[in-house]
Parts: C-alpha cells; structure tokens; sequence
C-alpha cells in the first residue's frame, strides 16, 4: 500500500488556510489524482489561539517552525510565513537538512537566497517547489521549467503585483490621484505592511528574478535588477497615455542582450489594444517569448487565498506523484552568474513636461533632444493656463543615457516650469 504524503505547515495566514481547506476538502480528488492520500499532520503559526475559521485541533501543533521542518511524520515542509531571513529561512534549511522537500510561497527568500537553497536542496536530494512565489494562480514557474523547456527563452516580461495594477486601473477608470487610489487600496487590505514592497516594485521584482534565473539559466540576481515604482505616476500621466493610445503598467521585463542580461521592473506604456493593455484590476500576466513558441500569454489571479493555495497545492501533487526537478529548472552548479546589461536597449520614450508659456519654448526642448541624437515621433501640446503649457513628446527609439542627457540639458534651460516625466514605452 501506498504510504501518505504528509504535510508540515508552517503560516496560517491566507495561503495556510486554503491549503488546510484543499486538502480537507479534496482529499479524493488529491488522491486519484496523484495515487497517494495526502495529509497535514503538524502545523505552525504565531498565534495557537487565534480563530482562523477552521478548527486546527486535529493536528500537532509546534511553536517553532524549525521544529516542524524536523519532524519525523512530516514529508514535505510547506513554508508559508514569508520573509527573506529569519525563521523561513532557517527553517527552510533545517527541512533540507532534515531530508524534507519543501513548497514555498517565498518570493523573498528564493530571490535573495535562492541558489545556497536550490544547492543544498539538491546535494540532500530534495526539491524546493514555489509556484505560489510568482503571479499567485498562474502556474508560470510550470510553463518555463517544464512546457517551454524546448525553447531558447528571448523575453520574459508581464504585470507581476496586482496592487500596483489595482491602483492604476483605478486612477484610469474613476479618474483617481495617486494617492487616493492608494488609499482606497490600502483600505480594502491590498497594500503590504510595507508599501515599498508594492509601490516600490520590490515584490515584482522578486518574482521576476525567479522567473529569469528559469529562463535563461543564471543564477538569482535581485541586486541587478533596475527598480523603479509607480509613485511618480500622475493622473495627468494616466489621461495623456490614454489619449495617444497607451496605458500605464509596472512592467516588468528580462531579456539577454549583446550587453548582457537586462532585468528592470519600472512604469511603461503598452498599447491599449494589447492583452498588457486591457489588464485591469488586480489580475496579473505573464509574456513569455521563446524561439519555437514565440509568444505565450498566462493571465489570472495574482494574489488571494484560493489561488495562492491552488499553486502550493500543485506543487505538492507534483511531489506526491514522484516529479523532482531541479529548483530553477537544471542543476544549481550549472547556473551561470549573470552578466549584468550596462544599458537598457533602445526604446521610444514618453515624455510629459509643462513649458512656459513664451515664444521659443518648444523649439529649445526639440533642439536638445536633437543635440542628443533622440527624434520625435509624435508632439501634442494641450491648453494652457496663460502661464504653463503642457506638452506631449512621443520619441523614436533612443538609449535611455542619450535620454538622460537631453533630459539633464532640459534643466538648465529657463523654458521648463516643472520636471519632465519619463517614461518607457514597450510593445509586445
């Protein structure tokens, strides 16, 4: 007879809770689907007596997670808590030590400390799974590591945080500033404790990261990854790319290049018309390029307890019917480290900037941006004030560093009322 797979879980937050609620209530689908019953029996969390709207009572209960990871009746330690250090790490790597697998929904963690992990997991001979670290529901890490595993990976790029795409969704949709849209997000719970994480686009980025290291087989590089957030991002900005055809995204995007690897996680425009473009709400999307597929789109839910949870779930079915892959797709000690891009490749660039309004104005700035060798595609100058004159410049393809140049001239000038905004523009 076929022995159970069992589970050590350690969080019971959103995620803990839904896998709990899986596993209870497809216990018989679980098993036809893998051959194997599939059981918790120990759990861990901060609070033993907090009422988390399902009974714990049938299970052991540890106050330190590392005690759980080191249990003889766990099989396959589920670390749900979060955190980059701390006890998900140290308990991550007593479980491998301890001959443990183990499914994560740390994006974090593996971002920061991801190859130490995949090689000691892979010298004990276990498995670190993560699906629910990246785009929640979506079973991306399966579609590189496994589906596209025939493919030279060219680009992979898409909406990564559901926070951010919620906030500008809502500044489009019901003409919100920035900050209101933040605060009606923060309301509703969607927003970190640290809204850096969000904003700032460090938790895109983290989850970007892992899907590089798959992609192109380079070692985790959170350090090389160009961040930018969606703070600076105006009403104005949202109303001037709509109206030139575009909408406003934290983009994140990773290509090798002749340069090198380029990682960035910044606003850009895409075309409205494009599946990046009709994104709204709080729904993320992954674009995968490869040289046999060419293009893949994977969209839905980013975050919340039934899709994080679907994602471990995955994981530990993959487990149960004896799959063992390498944690980013080919044995850790054949991960190259990555040679970081100098520069971004060229792109065309939106700008918005508020001119006063005196003869001569605009025939400066296209004089700079000339002098920098950036031509301009497109040019709309709205109503002005009497005083301040907002204008519209869409570039050709330029270096972002010939852009900062005329950028920088822009400053010295006595023609530029407020500075000008910047922004990429991607097509897919």
């Amino acid at each position: 007879m076929t022995t159970p797979l069992r589970l050590g879980i350690a969080g019971l937050g959103t995620v803990g809770i839904g896998v709990v609620k899986i596993v209870r209530q497809h216990a018989a689908l679980l098993k036809a689907r893998t051959g194997r019953d599939i059981v918790i029996t120990a759990i861990s969390a901060r609070n033993r007596d907090k009422d988390r709207g399902v009974s714990m009572s049938g299970y052991a209960w540890e106050d330190d997670p590392v005690a759980l990871a080191t249990r003889d009746d766990v099989d396959v330690y589920v670390e749900v808590m979060g955190g980059t250090d701390g006890p998900a790490k140290v308990s991550t790597q007593a479980a491998l030590a301890a001959g443990k697998d183990v499914v994560t929904a740390n994006k974090a963690m593996l971002a920061i400390h991801g190859q130490a992990l995949a090689e000691q997991a892979e010298a004990a001979g276990r498995v670190i799974r993560y699906e629910a670290a990246v785009a929640g529901g979506i079973p991306v890490i399966k579609a590189l590591s496994e589906g596209l595993a025939g493919n030279e990976i060219t680009r992979v790029m898409g909406v990564m945080n559901g926070t951010c795409n919620y906030i500008l969704t809502r500044m489009e949709k019901a003409g919100l500033s920035y900050q209101e849209a933040f605060a009606e997000a923060d309301g509703l719970g969607y927003v970190e404790a640290d809204p850096t994480l969000d904003v700032g686009g460090i938790d895109a980025g983290h989850k970007l990261t892992l899907l590089s290291a798959i992609a192109f087989g380079t070692k985790p590089d959170f350090d090389g990854m160009e961040l930018e957030g969606i703070e600076r991002v105006s009403i104005d900005d949202i109303r001037a790319a709509a109206d030139m055809g575009y909408r406003i995204k934290l983009l994140g995007v990773a290509q090798r290049t002749g340069r090198g690897l380029e990682q960035r996680m910044q606003p850009c425009l895409v075309p409205a018309n494009s599946p990046l473009g009709q994104l709204e709400g709080g729904t993320n999307m992954v674009v995968i390029e490869g040289d046999a597929v060419e293009q893949i789109v994977l969209r839905g839910p980013g975050a919340g307890e039934g899709p994080t949870a679907s994602a471990v779930m995955g994981d530990v079915c993959d487990i149960a019917r004896g799959l063992r892959l390498p944690t980013f797709g080919q044995p850790a000690h054949t991960l190259e480290t990555a040679t970081r891009a100098r520069s971004q490749l060229p792109a065309p660039f939106y700008l918005r900037m508020e001119l006063m309004d005196k003869p001569g104005a605009l025939a400066k700035i296209a004089t700079i941006l000339g002098n920098s060798g950036i031509s301009i595609d497109r040019m709309r100058q709205y109503d002005h004030d009497g005083t301040n004159a907002p204008v519209l410049i869409v570039t050709h393809k330029t270096s972002r560093a010939a852009l900062d140049d005329a950028l920088a001239a822009m400053e010295t000038t006595d023609v530029i009322s407020t500075a000008p905004v910047a922004l990429r523009i991607e097509h897919l």
